[in-house]
């Protein structure tokens, strides 16, 4: 498949997700729950304050939401979706005088001198992220901060050795099948995860840190999402890095959350004259 195609399979299939899964409750969409375990230690929650934010690929609007209780001043929210974007919308009503929506990809960041861009859990769905990339990096001010969450490969081998084969049937499979399948998977996982508390089991850190944070339907979303997305890439922590030096970025960090994922940020520097 061509990567423009496998592309707008991807978004349509978060289109029809985003529909299905409106609501952010719980530990997962609470900016003191998934959002600050997502991007500390690299950026500290409390400094995000009247920062001048831009988030891409929004979603349904849970980062977005996030980045307003965190104080920002303003946020600029980009999501590709039709479908999305409606949920997007409907989400953010009552922010609307703190949030500018944009139906664009991520390619699209408007170069607005923002302190602050987030892409969290989207790049790894996008054939060639490179361009979403060097956009965020125009789209800052000198000084301004992109962050980034990625799957991560590292702790995650055992894992893809037994979904990734499991995926290329899952994705094709009508809604109310896949759904089914969801819900049996979500019981197996459920006592894998009591397993964990007591046994040191692969993936315990995640199972126990973050899956088990998640009320009930967000943890069927979990599995859901792994499942039905028709693109994903699990990045080498080397890679991530690459991803943002090789694309205009400076002073890059990188964190290992949970030993499953990668929480990567850089910085827009100056450029130096040469001479």
């Amino acid at each position: 498949m061509a990567p423009a195609d496998l592309d707008e399979r991807t978004i349509e299939g978060f289109g029809i997700q985003w529909t299905e899964f409106t609501a952010a409750t719980g530990w997962w969409g609470s900016v003191e729950g998934q959002f600050r375990d997502q991007i500390e230690p690299l950026v500290q929650l409390e400094d995000i304050a009247g920062k001048h934010c831009c988030d891409i690929g929004s979603g349904m609007g849970r980062i977005v939401r996030n980045l307003v209780a965190a104080g920002a001043g303003h946020v600029t929210a980009l999501e590709p979706s039709v479908q999305a974007f409606t949920t997007l919308k409907a989400n953010t009503v009552d922010i609307a005088d703190r949030v500018t929506l944009i139906q664009e990809r991520g390619e699209a960041v408007p170069q607005d001198d923002f302190d602050l861009i987030t892409c969290l859990g989207v790049l790894h769905h996008v054939s060639d992220p490179a361009p979403v990339v060097r956009a965020a990096h125009r789209g800052l001010r000198e000084g301004g901060i992109f962050l980034a969450w990625l799957y991560g490969r590292e702790g995650n081998l055992l894992y893809l050795w037994c979904v990734e084969p499991f995926r290329y049937v899952t994705r094709a499979m009508p809604l109310w099948a896949l759904k089914a399948l969801c819900g049996i998977l979500m019981l197996i996982t459920d006592l894998y995860a009591s397993m964990c508390r007591v046994l040191r089991l692969p993936m315990a850190s995640y199972v126990t840190g973050v899956y088990q944070q998640f009320d009930r339907n967000k943890r069927f979303l979990a599995i859901f999402d792994q499942l039905h997305t028709t693109y994903a890439k699990y990045y080498r922590g080397a890679e991530a890095r690459a991803l943002l030096e090789d694309n205009g970025f400076q002073d890059v960090k990188l964190h290992h959350r949970k030993g499953y994922s990668w929480s990567v940020s850089g910085i827009k520097r100056p450029i130096k004259p040469t001479m």
